[in-house]
């Protein structure tokens, strides 16, 4: 039986041999959900990159340059970090690089793996299908805040191992929590996810929507996956 494993934050990635396994980057608040959205309404390609400068770059190429620092989004970029600037009639059929706090470092942090791709609430039953199919053990990358867990993203872990219970073995206490956070709350996970600490950093920008949306489950049923460098569907 394959095991799927939970790396709570970027900072714990070194303990987690990604070698030969396929790793889930999750950074719900709102990277991947924008990620998801954007393959699944026409966006050609994204390109996660570390640094505001090599986006500003790509953007002389072309490319739509979006992003956010402490959910803010970039002076001079094209588009932020909401998933409704992914859903917009300029950004279909571009390409478009993307540099997060978070979501951008998880992605990058996650290169020795044989796959990564990305998961969301709005791809869940995508992704756990996806997973089955390849009969890989899998690593879920929580892109956490700032090298910390967050409740967001460990929840979507539970989520997901909850899907894959039946042909899936949960390693390590990580994967334990998750799944047991996810049992004890699946009945109201909207209401637990608002109350995280990023959540409450996010309302104060007035983006209660984009946090609602990123919450709905199985809107979307593609599978972001990177390839040279890019995420495509």
């Amino acid at each position: 039986m394959n095991t799927i494993e939970v790396c709570l934050t970027p900072e714990l990635i070194h303990q987690h041999a990604l070698k030969g396994k396929l790793v889930v980057v999750v950074d719900i608040f709102r990277a991947t959900s924008c990620i998801v959205t954007g393959l699944a309404n026409d966006v050609e390609a994204i390109k996660p990159v570390a640094e505001v400068d090599e986006c500003k770059a790509l953007g002389t190429k072309g490319y739509i340059m979006a992003g956010e620092r402490d959910g803010i989004m970039i002076e001079g970029f094209d588009i932020g970090n909401s998933p409704f600037d992914y859903q917009s009639e300029s950004v279909k059929g571009k390409k478009v690089a993307i540099s997060t706090t978070n979501g951008s470092k998880a992605i990058l942090l996650s290169e020795e793996a044989d796959e990564i791709i990305i998961g969301s609430f709005l791809n869940l039953d995508a992704v756990a299908q996806y997973i089955l199919q390849k009969k890989k053990d899998v690593v879920i990358h929580c892109a956490g805040w700032k090298g910390t867990p967050n409740l967001e993203d460990t929840l979507f872990a539970g989520a997901l191992i909850d899907e894959c219970a039946e042909e899936m073995k949960p390693d390590r206490d990580s994967a334990l929590v998750a799944h047991q956070l996810f049992i004890a709350s699946h009945e109201n996970m909207l209401g637990l996810a608002l109350q995280s600490s990023h959540a409450e950093r996010l309302k104060g920008f007035g983006i209660e929507e984009d946090l609602e949306f990123c919450m709905e489950e199985n809107k979307y049923p593609v599978v972001p996956k990177l390839v040279n460098g890019e995420l495509v569907s």
